[in-house]
């Protein structure tokens, strides 16, 4: 995963709000993945077409924090998700 890398989420994986849990949530095949306000922010830009360093300059002026270290957070974040399988990169 690096700057140039293009996140989206796997066939079979959507992103949703989950009433019972009260927060936003992964849904994939037998599995469920709560998201934190951050988690969800990032999983949300990640349509396909934005670059990691594009995800990570909108969360930055998004959550006005330095572009460096957002971008780090966000490459490991989905690098996890690509790992469990559920983000392609």
């Amino acid at each position: 995963m690096n700057a140039d890398s293009v996140p989206g989420l796997r066939r079979g994986v959507r992103r949703q709000f989950d009433a019972t849990r009260n927060a936003p949530v992964l849904m994939a095949p037998e599995r469920v993945v709560v998201l934190d306000e951050i988690a969800d922010a990032i999983i949300a830009k990640c349509d396909g077409k934005n670059s990691v360093g594009v995800i990570a300059g909108l969360l930055a002026a998004q959550f006005d924090a330095p572009v460096a270290d957002v971008q780090a957070d966000v490459q490991v974040f989905l690098k996890e998700l690509v790992d469990k399988g559920l983000v392609n990169a």
